[in-house]
């Protein structure tokens, strides 16, 4: 029923951020209990994707500054930060800043902020001819993400995914967010 997504929402609606926030992306491994692929004609999808590392499902989170969780988004584990930024665009706070890593580097993600009035510190790619410009000092906050995703995947049911259907999953993610950040 989602009751847990909804209370990690609740919880972080009175987040109290203003400045700054943070998008970032970790893979999941998913058991091969979780993997059998036959999915029935026109039922939901399993979001369980082939990857080099083998089966694996993708988590999307949007974190405030101080690296707890506002959102979290989940795909198949081959689908880019790209569809997950479009994913979660509509939930972005009211704020001055969104750090991300190299993978949200778009031109319409960077326009699509612009709209929202959110000054972006993302890293263009090396190879681009034109580099765009950021602040180093504030990306180098973007770690508390990756704490984040740290602290998540200690949890063996969210480092390993289990379940086959994705919004039992995605609801054990929000639990332990709510146990381990907002509580």
């Amino acid at each position: 029923k989602g009751i847990f997504a909804q209370m990690m929402v609740g919880l972080a609606a009175n987040h109290g951020e203003e400045k700054t926030v943070m998008i970032d992306a970790t893979y999941l491994k998913a058991h091969r209990t979780a993997t059998s692929m036959g999915v029935k004609k026109g039922g939901p999808g399993r979001l369980i994707g082939r990857t080099k590392g083998g089966m694996n499902t993708k988590l999307h989170a949007i974190c405030d500054s101080q690296g707890r969780p506002l959102d979290l988004f989940v795909t198949a584990g081959q689908v880019s930060d790209y569809i997950g930024a479009r994913a979660l665009l509509s939930s972005l706070p009211d704020v001055d800043w969104l750090l991300g890593d190299r993978g949200y580097n778009a031109d319409w993600f960077r326009e699509a902020l612009k709209d929202k009035g959110i000054r972006p510190c993302i890293p263009g790619q090396k190879q681009q001819k034109t580099q765009a410009k950021y602040d180093k000092r504030r990306y180098k906050r973007r770690t508390r993400s990756e704490i984040m995703f740290g602290r998540l995947k200690d949890w063996r049911r969210v480092a390993t995914r289990y379940d086959r259907c994705p919004k039992v999953f995605l609801s054990a993610c929000a639990l332990a967010a709510v146990v381990m950040f907002w509580l």
